[in-house]
């Protein structure tokens, strides 16, 4: 009966918690990493990036997303869509096509694979005849042209990807009819462009690289016209009105020829070299685009002396009396210029330059005077200084969220107001449930705050740390000054800048109350800096405090880096958040933990030395303790001296080596008698075991010795208002963990609001806590009477969550690297724990709690640990009991920099660094899925049979019905939601 009652709980448990648990990785946010290749879609308002590990994306208005992979991991090298169709091709460095379709499944659409075709020459062919340099969708989309290093033009069907050999255009058709003194000149090799004719749909423009260039009739089978260009070709365009065709070439000048000419044209109207007549970079690419009744646009990629500007990427734009030189930070992969979609119209109208680079996307405004910037709203170069550390909040109250935007406009006065120009498909995902944030922490001492709520990761403010303390650098200096006279004319553009002016400015913790809007981050120098926000513009000097960790214990010597030197005269700050007060930790190494109470007004800051608390409402030390082991010399050490450190390990290990191999030479027979007994030891205790019921297998765990390095780094610290001395009285604590597996207690002593200012905070130890292990300790978190985490400050107060019990008693929960264990309070004596290390063989990298809500049961909802390990899998535990509930492989165990990066929401999810420029976004709730869900419509056909894109108010129409993610309020969560809008700042009263 027994039995049958626990299998019938062990049911109900397990569809409980198929209710609650889900895994998914939902959608990937920033850049793509090693991108490859650009292509566009006009009639589609598409953008398709390939990149070097096999990926294809494909994006269109924000919201619209799509991506998937190829099955071989090579380089995507070419995209092309196909005109009026929900197709496009990509051609991998294998020289493999594959055809990809946006299938329309369940109400949305879905990007998959249809076809893949290699091209294969003829037996004992040069694999050159048929290596794919450049392709050609066709517009009827029947037809795709393939030009190859061998000098031919192979003609395939869509979507059969099937060779027309009867239409292949070979090199005995080119050299037809040219003059004999061109023709000796080999005037091509391999096939670098092709161009459909505007106007004529038979005709095609072939170019190749020795510089011929020829129009080719595609019904008739012959050439209809041939230009003898003599200069290295590059790349071709042929105008809208059909009259002109542009040649890129080599030395860095671009030629026009008369496209209504002479049958064969031996020189072209016009050859120019924008930037003087010096050794030129490559002219990869130009554009001659027309407007109604003004000049022409000319936008070409590359074109710079090498001698002076040969480490440049840049793209030019010329216009009339108006030419820019847009120089970007990293090399350049493509352009694209985006103008009138209509193919029946007579100019083109060009509206924005989209240009993929190497490290990001920029997009330029053409018809704005100036020609601005526009702000992406996604593909956002997350690594634009490289992202040193980050920080997820939830459920941001409404006052805070808007001051938080206004600050980020005044910032951005010098983006365009046009609105973002990719704009194909509907997205129909739900509106954001909440308002969430997400802050990167960068190597440049710059905070980004990025709007987390939905699927595209938008940048909202930028807070910088620099203006504080003495660099190199002024912060005044502006880059893109230039003069009148200054040639070319080079203007910077886009966010990615890896250099940073002192590498001390790094950003390394951060800590933000979205209730009272105060902020706080730790540096690599061990400056910590509070900030508050403001709306207006603020001078004054910001006050600083030196915090001297080592309480002037002597034997100690700082052996790493120097601190940043703070400005004494008032600093003006931009609206935003602004900081009010430094603390300086003394030895300068970096912050390893950081907690603010804003109740109280304290500061928990914490490093490899010690830790400390600091008041910002009076701008004093509270107390520091010293947590430096007589062993921990590394410590000491900066990490720029830890070179010689790693050196002399590896000396002491090399040393070990060899006494081992001699002492096993030594003791050669001794050694065979003992694993004799071993051996027999072994089958007896074998035989033992057997007789009796085996308890679960447990690893065995070596202790760790008290001499080993860092065991006084301080790894985390936590604030918390609980029965600490007695059971009677609880009051305000602050709780330590060190890497040694130390917990440290300490009592305070807050005076009330009304005496805040007269009387000083104390501190008292009360507790330490030794592990048996001394496994690091990750988290501390202490339970509630009812077993529930104490909520945050503020949150109880502002009744935006139910208030504590203080009637039972009270738990601490300390996570360490190799199990959990609960003690009770104040006595601190064991309750239960598991262990993690012992049983699975890992070690916890990362803990937090979350809140995981029933999806059949809206008003069921279960707080849960959930931690991340060095094997890279997400495992579940429950709460206060500790029993596993589910495990899931979310990183790679050898993705260390993946797994260090993880940050977990309050909600189940998660985010993790897949690249430098790329984070990934999981899912662990069955309530919480954020994922992109949309869909493309093929293109409708006009009046006058030629294929255009869906009218543009039907399509606005229909993007109207999708909620927008402005609109954050829905029906779920509204009582709580209208509670929090009237959350307080600390400004208000």
């Amino acid at each position: 009966m027994k039995r049958f009652l626990r299998s019938g709980h062990d049911s109900v448990r397990e569809r409980l918690k198929r209710d609650l648990f889900q895994f998914n990785k939902t959608v990937e946010h920033g850049f793509p990493h090693q991108p490859s290749a650009l292509g566009f879609s006009d009639s589609l308002r598409l953008m398709a990036i390939g990149t070097r590990s096999g990926a294809i994306k494909v994006y269109g208005c924000p919201g619209v997303e799509f991506m998937n992979l190829h099955e071989q991991n090579n380089a995507v090298i070419k995209i092309s869509f196909v005109p009026n169709q929900c197709q496009l091709i990509t051609l991998l460095d294998d020289n493999s096509l594959h055809l990809w379709s946006l299938r329309q499944q369940d109400g949305g659409s879905e990007l998959l694979e249809e076809k893949k075709f290699t091209l294969r020459g003829p037996p004992g062919a040069p694999p050159s005849v048929t290596q794919i340099k450049v392709l050609l969708a066709h517009s009827s989309g029947e037809r795709l042209f393939v030009g190859t290093e061998g000098g031919s033009v192979f003609t395939l069907a869509l979507p059969s990807l099937q060779v027309l050999e009867e239409k292949t255009v070979g090199h005995d058709m080119a050299l037809q009819g040219l003059p004999d003194e061109y023709s000796d000149r080999r005037p091509f090799e391999s096939v670098e462009a092709l161009q459909e004719h505007p106007k004529n749909p038979d005709q095609i423009l072939i170019g190749y690289s020795r510089g011929l260039m020829m129009v080719w009739d595609v019904r008739a089978g012959r050439s209809a016209q041939r230009f003898l260009g003599t200069q290295q070709l590059e790349n071709i365009y042929w105008c809208r009105d059909a009259q002109q065709i542009i040649s890129c070439h080599n030395d860095g000048g671009y030629s026009q020829w008369e496209a209504s000419g002479e049958h064969i044209q031996q020189s072209p109207m016009e050859n120019k070299v924008p930037y003087g007549k010096k050794i030129k970079d490559h002219c990869r690419q130009c554009k001659w685009l027309h407007v109604f009744f003004r000049s022409p646009y000319i936008v070409f990629q590359g074109g710079m002396p090498m001698a002076s500007y040969g480490d440049r990427h840049s793209i030019s734009v010329v216009h009339g009396s108006q030419q820019t030189a847009f120089d970007f930070t990293s090399r350049v992969i493509d352009h694209v210029v985006i103008c009138n979609s209509d193919p029946t119209a007579d100019y083109d109208d060009p509206r924005a330059l989209l240009v993929l680079a190497e490290e990001e996307l920029v997009a330029i405004d053409l018809q704005t005077p100036g020609w601005p910037v526009i702000q992406c709203p996604y593909l956002v170069s997350l690594h634009c200084s490289a992202i040193t550390c980050s920080y997820h909040i939830s459920s941001i109250p409404l006052k805070l969220w808007e001051r938080i935007i206004t600050a980020g406009k005044k910032q951005n006065t010098q983006y365009s107001s046009m609105p973002w120009p990719v704009d194909g498909g509907v997205n129909l995902a739900e509106a954001p449930r909440q308002r969430d944030l997400l802050l990167t922490g960068h190597e440049d001492g710059t905070v980004r705050f990025w709007d987390a709520s939905g699927i595209c990761l938008q940048l909202m403010y930028k807070m910088s740390s620099v203006g504080v303390f003495q660099t190199d650098m002024d912060p005044n200096e502006n880059l893109n000054s230039q003069g009148e006279e200054d040639w070319p004319p080079l203007r910077k553009v886009g966010s990615f800048d890896p250099y940073s002016d002192d590498p001390r400015l790094g950003i390394q913790k951060i800590y933000l109350c979205k209730y009272s809007g105060y902020l706080s981050v730790g540096g690599t120098a061990g400056q910590v800096l509070v900030l508050e926000l403001n709306d207006e513009a603020s001078q004054h000097a910001v006050d600083h405090t030196l915090v001297d960790l080592l309480q002037e214990q002597e034997g100690y010597r700082w052996k790493g880096h120097e601190r940043l030197n703070a400005r004494q005269d008032p600093v003006r700050f931009p609206p935003g958040f602004q900081p009010f007060a430094l603390v300086q930790c003394q030895p300068p190494a970096a912050v390893t933990s950081l907690v603010l109470h804003s109740e109280w007004r304290l500061l928990a800051l914490g490093t490899s030395h010690g830790f400390g608390v600091y008041d910002f409402q009076r701008k004093c030390q509270v107390m520091v303790k010293c947590t430096l082991h007589a062993s921990d010399q590394l410590a000491l050490e900066g990490p720029l001296s830890r070179v010689k450190s790693l050196k002399k390990s590896l000396r002491q290990s090399f040393r070990r080596i060899r006494r081992s191999q001699v002492n096993k030479r030594r003791d050669g027979v001794t050694t065979k008698v003992r694993t004799l007994f071993q051996e027999a030891n072994a089958r007896l205790e074998q035989e033992a075991l057997h007789e009796m019921e085996l308890a679960p297998v447990q690893r065995k765990i070596e202790a760790r010795s008290a001499e080993d390095s860092f065991t006084g780094f301080v790894r985390t610290l936590y604030f918390a208002d609980t029965f600490i001395r007695d059971s009677i009285r609880h009051s305000p604590s602050l709780w330590a963990g060190t890497n040694g597996g130390t917990v440290y207690a300490f009592s305070l002593r807050v005076p009330p609001t009304e005496r805040r200012m007269e009387e000083a905070v104390s501190a008292s130890q009360i507790k330490e806590i030794q592990l048996m292990h001394r496994a690091p300790v990750v988290g501390i978190l202490i339970l509630d009477g009812h077993s529930v985490p104490l909520p945050e400050p503020l949150e109880a107060a502002h009744d935006l969550s139910k208030s504590p019990d203080m009637q039972g008693s009270h738990q601490l929960l300390v996570i360490s690297e190799e199990q959990f264990k609960v003690f009770t309070l104040p006595k601190v004596s064991s309750k239960l724990k598991l262990k993690l290390t012992a049983t699975e063989g890992c070690r916890v990298r990362k803990a937090a709690v979350c809140t995981f809500g029933s999806c059949r049961a809206e008003d069921h909802t279960e707080n849960h640990l959930t931690v991340l390990t060095n094997l890279g899998d997400i495992q579940v535990v429950s709460l206060p009991h500790l029993k596993p509930q589910v495990r899931y492989d979310c990183i790679r165990r050898e993705d260390v920099s993946g797994i260090a990066s993880c940050v977990f929401t309050k909600s189940g999810q998660g985010f993790y660094l897949i690249s430098p420029s790329e984070m990934e976004r999981f899912s662990l709730s069955t309530c919480w899925l954020i994922a992109p869900r949309c869909k493309v419509d093929p293109p409708e056909p006009s009046v006058n049979g030629r294929p255009r894109r869906g009218d543009s108010t039907e399509r606005q129409s229909e993007r109207s019905r999708v909620p927008s993610r402005s609109d954050s309020s829905t029906d779920a969560h509204r009582p709580l939601r209208q509670v929090m809008e009237h959350a307080l700042l600390n400004d208000e009263h």
